[in-house]
């Protein structure tokens, strides 16, 4: 129960970071939707050059992050040389990636549909290069239980970022003051690269005490034998990546043209409102890769792994009645003209929680070495998305996209379960989950009348009192007050 506590404070404190960092990355989405108007296609460009940001960072890590996790944790090996071994390799292939970019920029920007902006290109090849080899110290610093000095940094990033995208987007041109003669009104879209390239080399200066670890050496022998557990998390990732970015790489190619470059833009403003449960998720995984390497060991592991399912498919739920309780305010964080797509947001929230639990099923096939079986499992959920990209965009536009997220993960959720608990068989609380569920979907529906018949105001007032019964049933059957610290003796003495 000691090792669960842990994980609930350092899911706090990675959670707080991110739900700050995201909520203030969210000033950013009014500032571009607001300035680059939908018709013009430049968030749609903006959209598109993230999704390939992010999935040339899962490359570039190639899954040292799980593999670094993996061999520090055994007793044979030496985390320091662990760490540095990976900390050596991941810098080598930034550097050849970024090189090879650079050597090759225009039949790149022209492959990638921007062959008159590779401004949009170097940039972002050089930030996800830098991205990529921070994401070891970071995970140094997990590893290490250091997660204050993580939020830190992930909060100062945010926050350098969103002074530099003010001062670009709305003091600049507000004032009409080019200072240095280096601010260019005509390239609004490139600045958004260069301002992230930027803001990412600043936090990489910031790793100075991390990056003592250079001192301890490479181990040839050690490299290989992380290779050979690394690669099938690569080709899980990639998959992975591909589920959450795949419709806004294909989209332009699917359905090309202005029309569907704006499509892209509507449809990339809009998911950032269901992104809150990609931070929750993400917040839940950091603290989570570490812990369960660490207690793998321990007897009680097994029933600590499904009750963190349990808690963590609760909060998620509780997070989705929320965005889609308050949709009505939190429409204004996008401009109006992309909240004709806001329809996919209670979509997207779906896939990220099957995301969110198959990452949270994943564990049993690393934890057995058998990294391959997630490899299976995302190619097969990559397929399905592919496919639905692919025959529904031309008919429904980006509705399809979001559906091929649920499919996509839905089918890799289901099938790392049903494996797994022939691999690996944990005793997950179906049940309980199973009530939680069938409450959101009653809930949701009461929402969707509510915000469909009613006032804003009304509606409002009565979707917080169905919140509140959600958050009833999570006290009454998972978190009794009584046995809570400080509080708990008032309401023992009230019963």
């Amino acid at each position: 129960m000691a090792n669960l506590n842990n994980l609930v404070k350092d899911t706090a404190i990675y959670g707080l970071s991110s739900i700050i960092g995201r909520f203030l990355n969210y000033l950013l989405v009014p500032i571009y939707t607001y300035v680059i108007k939908a018709s013009t296609g430049g968030y749609g460009v903006v959209t598109n050059m993230y999704a390939y940001t992010g999935l040339f960072l899962v490359i570039l890590t190639y899954g040292m992050e799980t593999t670094f996790f993996r061999f520090a944790n055994k007793s044979e090996e030496d985390p320091e040389k662990v760490y540095s071994t990976i900390l050596k390799t991941v810098l080598t292939t930034s550097l050849l990636f970024v090189g090879l970019v650079m050597a090759f920029i225009s039949p790149i920007s022209s492959f990638l549909g921007y062959p008159d902006h590779p401004e949009y290109i170097w940039p972002m090849a050089a930030t996800v290069a830098l991205d990529a080899f921070q994401s070891i110290p970071f995970a140094y610093l997990r590893f290490k239980k250091r997660p204050i000095k993580f939020a830190a940094f992930k909060l100062i990033f945010i926050g350098l970022n969103i002074c530099l995208n003010l001062l670009y987007f709305v003091l600049l041109p507000k004032l009409e003051l080019n200072p240095f003669g280096i601010y260019d009104q005509g390239i609004q879209v490139a600045y958004v690269f260069y301002i992230n390239l930027v803001c990412t080399g600043f936090i990489t200066f910031l790793f100075w005490k991390e990056y003592e670890g250079f001192c301890h050496g490479f181990d040839w022998s050690l490299l290989k034998k992380m290779f050979s557990y690394s690669w099938p998390i690569l080709v899980l990732g990639v998959a992975g990546v591909l589920n959450q970015t795949a419709s806004q790489i294909i989209y332009p190619y699917v359905k090309p043209g202005a029309e569907g470059v704006a499509e892209l833009g509507i449809y990339g403003a809009c998911i950032k409102i269901a992104m809150i449960m990609a931070m929750i998720t993400q917040a839940f995984r950091y603290a989570y890769e570490p812990f369960v390497f660490g207690s793998s060991k321990q007897k009680d592991s097994n029933e600590m792994y499904a009750k963190a399912m349990k808690y963590f498919i609760i909060f998620t739920l509780l997070a989705f009645l929320c965005v889609v309780g308050y949709i009505d305010l939190l429409k204004y964080i996008i401009g109006e003209g992309y909240r004709e797509g806001l329809k996919v947001v209670p979509i997207v929230m779906a896939a990220e929680i099957m995301m969110g639990i198959y990452f949270n099923l994943s564990f049993w096939y690393k934890l057995i070495d058998q990294t391959l079986w997630g490899a299976l499992f995302s190619g097969i959920g990559c397929l399905m998305l592919f496919a639905v990209n692919f025959i529904f965009i031309p008919k429904f536009g980006y509705m399809a996209c979001a559906w091929a997220g649920v499919a996509g993960y839905g089918t890799a959720m289901l099938l790392s379960y049903f494996v797994g608990q022939k691999k690996y068989p944990i005793d997950y609380p179906l049940k309980d989950i199973a009530i939680y569920v069938a409450a959101t979907a009653v809930l949701f529906a009461g929402i969707k009348f509510s915000s469909a018949n009613l006032g804003t105001v009304l509606s409002i007032m009565v979707n917080t009192v169905l919140i509140l019964a959600f958050c009833a049933l999570i006290v009454k059957r998972d978190l009794p007050l009584a046995e809570l610290p400080v509080v708990g003796k008032y309401f023992k003495k009230a019963a």
